[in-house]
């Protein structure tokens, strides 16, 4: 099987009306989350490697996605066309854009005196925030009722609040 170019698979724009797929989004806010639950006691430059670990298992995540989303049973006996590996790079993509506030709460942390658990938790706190905004943004994207909106978002925020949890437990 090898990826080969196709002009007739170049990307198109998006049709009018369509929904975003927060999906990706609400993933990566929860892998933040637990990248920075996880996280522990760092080395010397404890902002700099939690900014590191928060993007690069982003990235690494949504490079495992893509290559799912392709490599997955459904394509094993065809060839894929090298737009469908930009469409779906750009559909997995979220799921790195979500680690992207929690990493800016690092930037951010000492500047506003908070020193390295002070600067988790803050990330932390910015995680899963933005799983359950991105959660409730889906959940309007698809014009669900208020209702699904308020339980879909009640929904992330205790599984954010189970990292959360984590982390005290083992006081991080």
């Amino acid at each position: 099987m090898g990826v080969v170019p196709d002009p007739a698979d170049s990307p198109r724009p998006a049709a009018e009306g369509a929904h975003r797929d927060y999906t990706g989004a609400v993933y990566g806010s929860l892998l933040a989350a637990s990248v920075v639950a996880g996280a522990g006691t760092l080395g010397r430059f404890p902002r700099l490697e939690m900014i590191i670990l928060l993007l690069g298992t982003s990235v690494v995540f949504w490079a495992a996605h893509v290559h799912a989303r392709l490599f997955g049973a459904r394509t094993v006996y065809r060839t894929i066309r090298v737009a469908e590996v930009r469409r779906a790079g750009a559909e997995e993509w979220p799921i790195v854009t979500a680690a992207v506030p929690p990493a800016a709460a690092v930037i951010v942390g000492p500047l506003v005196g908070l020193g390295p658990q002070g600067t988790a938790w803050l990330a932390l706190a910015v995680a899963v925030a933005g799983q359950v905004g991105w959660a409730a943004a889906a959940a309007v994207g698809i014009g669900a009722s208020l209702r699904v909106v308020l339980v879909t978002s009640a929904v992330n925020l205790l599984l954010g609040l189970v990292i959360v949890a984590l982390k005290a437990a083992f006081h991080h």
